[in-house]
This record gives structure tokens, sequence and C-alpha cells, in this order.
């Protein structure tokens, strides 16, 4: 007769489904590793107040806001957090990003141009921008366009190029 461990025990399955036992172990080893990877020091919330983020000219010259990055704060987290600026009239330069990108629109009008597509954006839109592709976003309100701007794996400059000066 085999002899049977703990850890075997976790994963059989009856008839396709988990046996209480088994759930119950997995449960508390689910609890355990979240609490774990949740800890920023001795605290599992993380808070950040944009007042607070330095504020810097990217390379596609968005005046941006770091808010949230795993290399910069003690997250567990693979993308990162940008908030974005761009003034009326104005347009990010051409570029290109080997992470993919997400864009919430929180204010403002504008045109988001991704490789040969252009299409009208404004307040509460959100733009999935594939990577790799030729992109750029232009202001055409009378106020500033304001968005978060969140890349997935976290942005790094080596993963940016810049098309055009």
């Amino acid at each position: 007769m085999k002899k049977k461990n703990k850890a075997s025990n976790r994963w059989r399955f009856f008839s396709g489904a988990l046996t209480r036992r088994a759930i119950s172990c997995l449960t508390k080893d689910l609890i355990k590793e979240y609490n774990k990877s949740a800890k920023i020091g001795d605290k599992k919330m993380f808070i950040k107040d944009i007042k607070n983020c330095e504020e810097i000219v990217a390379g596609d010259e968005t005046t941006l806001k770091e808010i949230l990055h795993p290399l910069k704060d003690e997250l567990k987290i693979r993308y990162s957090i940008a908030h974005a600026v761009v003034k009326p009239g104005k347009k990010t330069l051409w570029h290109r990003m080997k992470a993919s990108e997400v864009y919430y629109i929180l204010q403002g009008n504008g045109l988001m141009h991704i490789d040969d597509e252009t299409k009208e954006v404004e307040s509460g839109h959100v733009i999935y921008i594939p990577p790799n592709s030729k992109q750029r976003i232009s202001n055409t309100g009378n106020q500033d366009l304001i968005f978060l701007c969140i890349a997935d794996p976290a942005w790094r400059k080596e993963d940016e190029e810049i098309l055009e000066k």
C-alpha cells in the first residue's frame, strides 16, 4: 500500500472536485501566501498622494507623475501607473513601447493615434495600446488632457523608443 503525504492530499480530486480537506489546506496556504506577499513592512495597505510625486517630462514630451512602480515602491506588482498631462493644442511625440499600455482618460478631449488608426477620445474612455505599436496622443480641447497610463510590464526607459525629435 502506498504511503500518502500531506502535499498529495492537497491536490487530490474526486469526480472532478476537490475534497473538503484539500480545499481547507489550499485555502489556508493561499491566505498565508497573500499575507506574506501583500505585506509592505508591517502594513498591507499602500497609499500615495499624487501631490508628493515628482513631476517629469517624459521622452515623448508628456508631463508625468509616476504613481506606482515596482522598482520604486515596495509593491509586488508587474505594472506601473503614471498620471499624464498634455496641454491644450499639444501632442506627444510618436513613440513605441515594448510593453502594452492602457490609457484611462480622466479629463479633456483628444485624438489617439495607434499605428494607422486615429480615434477621438474623451473623459471616461479607456484605450488599449498593443506592445510595439507606433503611438501618440493629441489634445484637441481647451483644457488639459489628463489620463492614467498603465504599462504592463512596468515602464522602463530602455523599453521606449522615440520615433521623432
